[in-house]
């Protein structure tokens, strides 16, 4: 199968906003797509993600993945948070998951980054092997705590 991996820009909001949408009822969210495009939208609009998507021969969005740039303290520099990554269903099996996690790297060591962090989830076995075959080490040394911050 063809396809071409670009960068993410205005004139592909709806295209990622729709495949984000899917991503969310991935993970058990309610579909929701005017919200999850208008979230893409402000994202690429405020510059606070980077979004690569792979698209077919005729244009159409097969896949994405969004990287937040933050700082690690202990490594004195910049790192990526790869925080989602999410390829159609009748897409999977063509590579496309792994061309958007190297296209990833090529991004991190352009902006010099120090590393790439991802969570997935634990019965997600097909994203933790794609990440272990790319070399990505399985932390044993922290565990991660999440704090829901309820609004008024």
């Amino acid at each position: 199968m063809e396809f071409k991996i670009v960068e993410a820009k205005l004139n592909h909001i709806e295209q990622v906003g729709e495949l984000f949408d899917l991503y969310r009822q991935f993970y058990k969210y309610e579909s929701n797509l005017i919200e999850s495009t208008n979230y893409i939208k402000d994202r690429i609009i405020n510059k606070e993600s980077i979004i690569f998507f792979a698209l077919n021969d005729v244009n159409q969005a097969m896949g994405f993945v969004q990287l937040y740039e933050t700082f690690g303290s202990l490594d004195l520099g910049k790192i990526i948070i790869l925080y989602d990554l999410y390829v159609k269903k009748d897409h999977r099996k063509n590579k496309i998951g792994r061309q958007l996690m190297l296209i990833s790297h090529e991004y991190a060591k352009k902006i010099n980054a120090k590393r790439i962090q991802l969570s997935t989830a634990t019965d997600n076995f097909i994203g933790q092997s794609l990440y272990k075959s790319l070399g990505y080490v399985k932390d044993a040394d922290f565990y991660t705590y999440d704090f829901e911050i309820k609004q008024d």
